[in-house]
């Protein structure tokens, strides 16, 4: 089956917000075997909606589009449909009572503009919505199916999970595509593909890779598109195997985990913990420990030390050192991580400390300059990274592989 997405809504086109709503839509079809051969996005008006939906309706068999169902009279989208699929508005008991059930539980009063809520073209199935007020849509016409969801992320989401996706599988029997996606970190993409190229070279032909890089990781996923074979699962498992004996040290996880959840889970196995000292992550690392749930069982707390006179004063950090080295230096970074690991009373500590940019580069210390330090029970260890010119990635990259650097050091 093939699909096409379209979000609609003037923000998204002055790049007001990110639609990350496409993206999540375009994985989870795909998952479910439909194929999206185009996102399109438009603004709230009447000609761009209906000439969206003319489009589409000349080449894809599911139709999804988000945005403009909410009550405020910007949001034209259901009377668009209306006039699309030749309906009316009618009221709709089953989604008034979800948006009494909303309303009621916060004590506000429904207003006439949430009530019109309720009302959706006659010829639809109403699709619910747990969690908002807008109910979803699902047409037919001429063997095109269409949803329409509301913009709100979590609540699309939801609906598409729950709604959506288990009606698609009704309607017949799908090939699969199936995916794997595997984690890497510690190398670029250009550098990445030299190193597996051979394995990539003989990869069966209905296996895609595709490298899909973001600052500090690069994802390696593998497809299988309308395979014959009877378990693709098993054999792009096969082909993972022979990439972890390739690249194992610079592989740390799959699909959805993330670094920190990684790290998390060695350090409850091995019932150690551990602390930071901040300098040019500014408790960025902080902020990816924590948004573990659970992360408390292992993570102790973070001493960002920006300024000089909490490295010298919160962990110890000699004054001579910074003097003789500076602050961006392997002594200072050193000394950061047994200060903290020593105030925290933790097994392990990680600490940071750079040029994240755009200005404070030297000659000698250019712009994403950063050192990071490993205090472990037994020792302390530091590496250097050059990282770029751009403060925002200088922050993420270093902030990974910090992490990444406790990793290995684990895993060991």
């Amino acid at each position: 089956m093939v699909a096409e997405i379209i979000s609609i809504g003037d923000e998204l086109l002055i790049g007001q917000i990110v639609n990350t709503n496409a993206s999540f839509i375009a994985a989870e079809l795909n998952l479910a075997g439909v194929v999206v051969k185009r996102i399109t996005t438009i603004g709230d008006t009447r000609d761009e909606i209906l000439s969206a939906l003319n489009q589409a309706s000349g080449y894809a068999d599911i139709v999804v589009i988000t945005g403009g169902l909410g009550p405020t009279n910007d949001d034209i989208t259901k009377n668009t449909l209306c006039e699309y699929f030749d309906s009316h508005l009618v009221f709709d008991q089953k989604s008034f009572d979800n948006i009494f059930r909303l309303f009621g539980n916060r004590g506000i009063e429904i207003s006439v503009t949430n009530r019109m809520q309720a009302e959706l073209p006659h010829n639809c199935k109403a699709l619910r919505n747990p969690l908002g007020t807008a109910p979803g849509m699902w047409f037919e016409k001429k063997g095109v199916h269409y949803f329409s969801l509301p913009g709100v992320p979590f609540e699309m989401k939801k609906m598409l999970l729950d709604e959506i996706i288990p009606e698609l599988q009704k309607l017949g029997v799908i090939k699969p595509i199936v995916h794997k996606t595997l984690l890497t970190i510690g190398i670029g993409e250009s550098a990445l593909a030299d190193r597996i190229r051979d394995w990539e070279e003989q990869l069966p032909a209905n296996i895609k890779l595709a490298y899909l890089p973001e600052p500090g990781i690069v994802k390696l996923r593998l497809s299988s598109y309308n395979s014959e074979t009877a378990n693709p699962e098993k054999q792009i498992e096969a082909e993972i195997g022979k990439l972890k004996e390739l690249i194992p040290e610079l592989i740390f996880g799959s699909n959805k985990d993330t670094l920190q959840e990684v790290v998390g889970k060695l350090l409850k196995a091995a019932k150690s913990s551990v602390s930071t000292a901040e300098s040019c992550t500014g408790g960025y690392i902080a902020h990816l420990i924590t948004s573990v749930p659970g992360s408390s069982v292992y993570y102790k707390g973070s001493v960002v030390a920006y300024d000089n006179a909490v490295k010298t004063g919160s962990l110890g950090v000699a004054e001579e050192l910074i003097i003789r080295h500076g602050a961006v230096s392997e002594e200072v970074v050193k000394a950061m991580a047994q200060g903290v690991k020593q105030v925290l009373k933790t097994d392990y500590a990680i600490a940071t400390s750079g040029v994240a940019g755009p200005d404070g580069g030297t000659a000698e210390k250019p712009v994403g300059t950063t050192w990071v330090a490993i205090a472990t029970p037994e020792k302390v260890f530091t590496q250097k990274f050059l990282l770029g010119d751009d403060r925002e990635r200088n922050i993420r990259r270093a902030a990974l592989l910090a992490l990444n650097q406790l990793r290995k050091e684990l895993i060991k």
